[in-house]
């Protein structure tokens, strides 16, 4: 059963929680930190929350550096250029308001209403930090879904952060889950290591470690906010033997130089996080200035692929809209391919043939895809 016994305002207050509780929530403190009028700044939290805590505020350089467009709210957040407010149609494939059910075999399941910092360009602006609550009864509803759909073997915890649920309601949560035979993999989609790497605690790894096979998907988008606390924080997840990845997005003004993803890239090894997903920025409604075009993130990642290992060479994709999907987009490394002879160009240009083998009869495909894409605009 689900056990609210660990509710908030029941435990010791940690020293993340008072981190948290100290964190910059309206314009009018912000401004005064950051020497700024407060107006523009409340117009955009009015309809956009806003959170910093004060880990992240410190990282901020000078006015619009990459950690500054991150965080703090921006008048170009109420353009409304008709961008949607759920571009990826996770309203339409939700059967709880809790749980998006679009892969056969997983789910993404939102277990916490909050984040340590509301980035200006979350693709769930709509709902975050907003009107949307998880209660104990959404938890409940969610699980007894999963436990009743034997084709779901991989959940993914998101929200908002699960990282800012108490230690005891998120294992609640982990041996229920753990309890459904068929759930083989149990990820955690998380920004805390990079906004509030004191949440990474001793006691959080100690209880993590017991529910394997457990990943950890986090997200860092710059390489200043790669710095000791960061990195001892996702050291402290690695050490427990909890495999690591990176879901980065391309945006405009923070990431969007060859050289700036290079670097990213290069320190996300070295912390032993391993970049897993670019992501083309969503058509969220508020995000429309920090897109790139998709030209952009194919330069960046041609200026990944042979120029670092591959092991720092995420997966460039667009998560297609109207909720079709993740389409991985790639540089066109294979020019004018024709039926025997392929024609290669490598990382710096240079063009070398393949020879096919002898073209067998086809077989018919028992598959058919939903929708046709082309990764070379």
């Amino acid at each position: 059963m689900w056990n609210a016994h660990n509710a908030k305002g029941c435990e010791t207050v940690e020293t993340w929680q008072r981190a948290l509780a100290a964190s910059v929530q309206t314009p009018r403190e912000l401004a005064a930190r950051l020497g700024l009028e407060p107006g523009p700044l409340a117009a955009v939290a009015s309809k956009y929350p806003m959170r910093i805590s004060p880990y992240y505020l410190s990282l901020i350089r000078e006015v619009g550096d990459p950690i500054w467009r991150q965080a703090v709210p921006d008048p170009a957040e109420l353009d409304d250029v008709g961008d949607s407010e759920d571009p990826l149609a996770e309203e339409q494939q939700s059967p709880l308001p809790n749980l998006v059910h679009r892969y056969p075999d997983r789910a993404l399941f939102l277990v916490s209403h909050q984040c340590a910092m509301y980035c200006r360009f979350c693709t769930r602006k709509r709902k975050v930090g907003r009107s949307f609550v998880v209660t104990k009864q959404d938890i409940r509803a969610g699980i007894d879904y999963i436990g009743a759909h034997p084709e779901l073997r991989d959940i993914l915890l998101s929200g908002g952060d699960p990282l800012l649920l108490g230690d005891a309601v998120l294992e609640d949560i982990l041996a229920l889950l753990r309890r459904i035979r068929h759930v083989e993999i149990v990820r955690i989609g998380t920004r805390v290591p990079c906004v509030l790497p004191e949440r990474v605690t001793p006691k959080l790894v100690a209880m993590l470690k017991k529910y394997h096979p457990l990943y950890v998907n986090t997200h860092f988008n710059h390489p200043a906010e790669i710095t000791p606390e960061s990195s001892a924080a996702c050291a402290r997840l690695a050490d427990a033997g909890i495999p690591m990845g990176c879901q980065t997005v391309l945006l405009r003004g923070v990431n969007d130089s060859p050289e700036t993803m290079l670097a990213l890239m290069r320190a996300l090894v070295r912390i032993r996080v391993k970049p897993y997903y670019l992501y083309q920025a969503d058509p969220a409604q508020g995000t429309h200035h920090f897109r790139t075009r998709v030209e952009d993130g194919l330069e960046v990642m041609e200026a990944l692929r042979g120029h670092t290992s591959g092991l720092a060479v995420p997966y460039f994709v667009i998560d297609a809209p109207g909720g079709k999907g993740k389409i991985p987009m790639l540089p066109n490394y294979c020019p004018r391919p024709n039926r025997d002879l392929i024609r290669l160009r490598n990382y710096r240009g240079k063009i070398s043939y393949y020879r096919q083998v002898e073209q067998r009869p086809q077989r018919p495909c028992a598959a058919t895809s939903e929708h046709e894409v082309s990764c070379c605009p």
